[in-house]
């Protein structure tokens, strides 16, 4: 089973950086790239628990839909969301949150599995992984952004 785990460090206080990691609208701006929007459960503002999302994207030239449900809450220490439906095997991405330093330490640990068999495999030791992790770094470094320029209040001001 592929894992990505990735730590970045936001000079921002927890729940800030705990709310623009659940924020719908704060994902469609940092997802520009690959046109992804939400189209069904909770499509703007805050998602919270046993809420699901369902993403439409278009991935390697092919649009895609992924629904997930926020499936463990511990504001603002920790959420997880999972894969209900999508071209993944599974996912399962759990979200941790730390103080330290006047900072937060967010911590994503994200699992995932490829369908079919050889050719799921090679294709995530050739392509995958490496997207995957681009395209959560990518995530972060606009959650850090909004965090640290006070541009969060845009998001959070109409969401809880």
């Amino acid at each position: 089973m592929p894992i990505i785990e990735l730590t970045t460090t936001i000079r921002a206080d927890i729940d800030i950086c705990f709310d623009l990691s659940r924020s719908i609208d704060l994902h469609c701006i940092s997802t520009v790239g690959t046109d992804e929007r939400a189209i069904d459960g909770v499509t703007c503002g805050l998602i919270g628990f046993n809420e699901t999302v369902t993403w439409q994207a278009k991935h390697f030239g092919i649009r895609q839909r992924l629904t997930s449900k926020i499936t463990a809450y511990d504001r603002p220490f920790h959420f997880r969301d999972e894969q209900l439906k999508g071209a993944f095997a599974h996912i399962r991405h759990d979200h941790f949150f730390k103080s330290v330093d006047h900072a937060t330490l967010v911590i994503d640990h994200f699992d995932y599995g490829v369908p079919y068999g050889v050719f799921g495999k090679s294709f995530d030791r050739v392509i995958l992984n490496n997207y995957l992790r681009r395209f959560l770094e990518e995530r972060n470094r606009i959650i850090k952004d909004y965090a640290e320029s006070g541009r969060f209040m845009e998001l959070l001001r109409t969401g809880s």
